[in-house]
């Protein structure tokens, strides 16, 4: 499940991507906050981290403000997560990142719970790696593509 502050770090990158799309002005925090629904102090915190990741900059002064800097075809939807919350995976020895084996484990080859958590987290992973930001932007379902036979969202 996927946090609150992440919801709000990806509703202001609709928001900074769809500034961009058009006059490219950079938004006042007041402003991402509101069209986003973020509060606004809980919004300084994610923007800075969203910041010194390279997703926006910011600029000074009477018309300044935050924007977005990269292409949304280039943010990874996996890279925000990752970059808000920390580690995706259900297990630390199934991190690729942040891997540590785990305090109970004697061997990993064997480990049952291991391998069902590995092989849901593999499929997962693919997913989320293959969609950005442009995919948030462009569909308003863009997980349709990926739904299983019988499965609705929210159960």
């Amino acid at each position: 499940m996927i946090t609150q502050k992440t919801k709000y770090a990806l509703k202001s990158l609709m928001v900074l991507a769809d500034e961009k799309t058009g006059d490219g002005a950079a938004l006042r925090i007041e402003e991402i906050a509101e069209r986003s629904g973020a509060p606004k102090r809980f919004l300084e915190h994610i923007l800075l981290d969203l910041k010194r990741a390279g997703l926006i900059g910011s600029r000074r002064g009477r018309k300044g403000g935050y924007e977005l800097i990269k292409d949304p075809r280039r943010v990874s939807l996996a890279e925000i997560l990752r970059l808000i919350d920390g580690p995706m995976a259900p297990l630390p020895c199934l991190s690729r990142r942040a891997y540590q084996r785990c305090d109970d484990c004697t061997d990993e080859v064997s480990c049952r719970v291991r391998a069902v958590f590995g092989g849901f987290y593999s499929a997962y992973i693919l997913m989320i790696e293959s969609l950005t930001l442009a995919d948030l932007m462009e569909d308003s379902r863009p997980l349709e593509r990926f739904a299983l036979p019988g499965f609705a969202a929210g159960e």
